[in-house]
């Protein structure tokens, strides 16, 4: 990790001394122990606060999108002749490059706006889980050695396994390293083990009946308090304006009335359809610890079944509902 942070930094001096991005999104040290926040650097120098290990979890298109964005609203009140184009740098391993396709195909930015550098990703830690493994004792020291975490706390000394700590999408994640880049950094990391097994959780979970899910949704609703923090982590949730906060026409209450927080969670899920790329974002913010994963790993499967469609995996393969096929196997679109 210290040759692929010191390659990174050197790339990112470059190509902000050359004047090919204007600004770069990447990852610095967090304020706690074994913590990196996403930070924006916007000159050579800064490029040394640049890091990449394993607390490295935002997916940081979301911040790409978000600059182009506001750059693109502020040109609109310039003279076309004085109009500039932004270029944003961005840190991106294999999700992160996923969600940049997406974006790419959904026309929010052109390839030449953003300039990727490609990183290799062996998973990310998972908060909760490490808190759940310390049983919630706070850290004071840590450190990554290899595959081990080293933590001290106020009990004392601990060792951890770095796979036991693992984010979820991350053990059964098939595309760990970028799928499209300008400049790589390190070699390819190696096929996450639990890759053969992406679907099997989602499998179980179709064995159940039709009521069993249904109360299994419920529960899992009953815990959301809308905070929207799910929306507003997720790469892929761009809208001005949130269907949960119009009037004309009032889509849903802005209350924590039961009905309109399934009615938010479900609109949400299926606006995710063919374009969710499994970065984790929103499971890792949500406070409640709602299940989010498997409902939308479920959707994930259906379109891989239905229309061989793996999200942000190919520039040459549009999400399913925003393209046709005459060949479609699904009669009812001829015959409703």
């Amino acid at each position: 990790m210290e040759n692929i942070e010191k390659k990174l930094r050197e790339e990112a001096k470059r190509l902000l001394e050359e004047k090919r991005v204007d600004a770069l999104v990447g990852f610095e040290a967090g304020t706690l122990p074994l913590t990196a926040t996403p930070c924006f650097i916007t000159s050579p120098e800064e490029a040394d606060r640049l890091v990449w290990n394993a607390f490295c979890s935002q997916n940081l298109a979301k911040y790409v999108h978000d600059l182009i964005s506001q750059h693109h609203n502020s040109q609109k009140r310039v003279k076309p002749e004085d109009r500039k184009k932004k270029v944003v740098g961005v840190v991106a391993r294999g999700c992160t490059t996923r969600s940049i396709v997406l974006h790419l195909q959904e026309r929010q930015y052109g390839r030449d706006e953003v300039t990727i550098i490609g990183v290799p990703c062996e998973g990310y830690v998972d908060r909760k889980a490490l808190t759940a493994a310390l049983d919630g004792a706070d850290i004071r020291e840590g450190s990554l050695t290899g595959d081990r975490l080293d933590i001290l706390t106020a009990e004392g000394k601990k060792e951890i396994p770095l796979q036991d700590v693992l984010a979820d999408n991350c053990r059964t994640c098939r595309f760990n390293n970028p799928i499209i880049h300008d400049v790589m950094i390190g070699e390819p990391a190696p096929a996450m083990p639990g890759a053969v097994q992406e679907y099997a959780e989602v499998e179980e979970f179709e064995k159940l009946s039709t009521e069993e899910r249904w109360r299994y949704f419920t529960k899992e609703m009953s815990k959301c308090i809308r905070c929207y923090a799910c929306r507003q982590a997720c790469p892929s949730c761009y809208c001005p304006t949130c269907f949960v906060e119009q009037t004309q026409p009032q889509w849903v209450g802005l209350g924590e009335d039961a009905t309109d927080t399934q009615v938010f969670q479900l609109m949400r899920l299926f606006h995710m359809v063919g374009r969710c790329v499994d970065c984790g974002s929103c499971v890792s913010v949500c406070p409640m610890g709602v299940d989010l994963r498997k409902f939308l790993k479920k959707l994930d499967k259906d379109v891989f079944d239905f229309f061989g469609n793996r999200a942000g995996v190919s520039l040459d393969d549009p999400p399913p509902l925003s393209t046709f096929k005459e060949d479609d196997k699904e009669d009812f679109i001829y015959n409703p």
